[in-house]
């Protein structure tokens, strides 16, 4: 069975969980929960801040570092989720549903992709 990886797209300047609601948490644990007992989620974390960060680069035959925060990038992956589903549409559903649960003043992207095994 295919596995996907949801890369949860945030605005780090403008984090969408500090306007969280308690039923927020319950809705989002709720999901959790079924999406686990349904064998799909196979993992997921939020990641820390840009400013926790580093990126390396490989440019012209040399590695560079760079320390965060990126204050170039507006929207950064705060989390991720890997999921094992039958195909790209349960995989959509079930980030389509993850979405959802956020309260409606939150903006939060998420982009689905086939993880390539072997």
């Amino acid at each position: 069975m295919p596995r996907f990886l949801s890369l949860i797209r945030i605005d780090e300047q403008d984090h969408p969980i500090k306007y969280a609601t308690p039923e927020f948490g319950e809705r989002m644990g709720a999901l959790l929960e079924e999406i686990t007992k349904a064998g799909v989620m196979q993992e997921t974390a939020g990641l820390t801040p840009t400013s926790d960060g580093t990126r390396l680069t490989w440019s012209g035959g040399r590695i560079s570092a760079t320390d965060g925060p990126f204050t170039e990038s507006k929207e950064v992956v705060g989390g991720y989720a890997i999921l094992q589903a039958k195909d790209k549409a349960e995989a959509l559903e079930w980030t389509r549903r993850f979405l959802e649960v956020h309260d409606e003043h939150m903006t939060v992207t998420a982009e689905v992709r086939e993880i390539t095994e072997g």
